[in-house]
């Protein structure tokens, strides 16, 4: 196994420039799995081999990290000193391990729409990330994203959505009238303080649901092409919750709606 020990090696120079920049990763088309969780999430998945799989020499101690390496499929397996691949990490300590996937291209976009989410403006990649996660967990597999948010294939992203992107169709970039055309589900707004009560609300069929920035929340135009607004009360003097929790709590009273029936 070929073994990484110069920070002047031109492949620990690519990887350092593709953790550091989206742009990099973007124009490459590649993302990148940091920890065991993740790479064994995305082999599990069945996708496509990874790219590259890199472990560190202490890595290598543990049993889980020795297991993925000798048999994740993967075009090519290198084996790093710790003090390099903390350089490639975006985490505090490093796990030891961590893998180069080409990002999977978003399915075809579809001609009718129903159950999915529209995320508006998302910057934060942790909130995108749990929102993904929570989506999965609601029985949702479909995300659209506007121009303006955060990339979905980010590792902050990645690492917040714990392996749910891939069991997810993830469409970026998208215009909201594309979706409005397409949508044979009442699409609803959420709102911080009008609308009706999330509790009230029938969310029994087919819904797109939309979340907006986590400061600003929904455009105008957001607000217009839905047929439900509703709001998540609230008690005490908080006005408003996180954008993944308020996602969260949606999400799960729409599968606790439909479990009930």
């Amino acid at each position: 196994m070929k073994i990484l020990q110069s920070r002047e090696n031109p492949l620990l120079k690519h990887l350092i420039k593709l953790s550091g920049s989206s742009r990099e990763r973007r124009l490459s088309g590649t993302a990148i799995l940091d920890g065991e969780h993740l790479i064994e999430a995305y082999r599990s998945a069945g996708i496509a081999p990874l790219e590259l799989i890199v472990a560190s020499e202490t890595g290598m101690q543990k049993a889980g990290i020795r297991e993925l390496m000798e048999s994740a499929p993967a075009h090519s397996r290198v084996l790093i000193e710790d003090r390099l691949l903390s350089q490639i990490s975006q985490v505090v300590t490093t796990s030891g391990i961590l893998a180069l996937i080409k990002t999977p291209a978003a399915p075809e976009f579809p001609a009718k729409i129903d159950d999915a989410i529209f995320l508006e403006g998302i910057q934060d990649p942790g909130n995108l990330g749990s929102i993904l996660r929570s989506a999965l967990g609601a029985g949702i597999r479909t995300v659209f994203l506007s121009g303006g948010s955060v990339f979905a294939w980010s590792p902050k992203v990645i690492r917040a959505g714990m392996g749910a992107h891939f069991h997810l169709a993830i469409h970026e970039n998208v215009d909201l009238r594309d979706l409005s055309e397409r949508a044979v589900a009442v699409i609803v707004a959420t709102q911080s303080n009008t609308g009706q009560s999330l509790y009230e609300a029938n969310l029994r069929g087919p819904v797109i649901w939309m979340f907006g920035n986590e400061g600003g929340g929904l455009s105008q135009a957001a607000q217009d092409a839905s047929g439900l607004n509703v709001r998540i009360p609230m008690a005490g003097f908080t006005e408003s919750l996180n954008i993944a929790a308020a996602a969260a709590i949606c999400l799960f009273e729409q599968q606790r709606q439909r479990l009930s029936q």
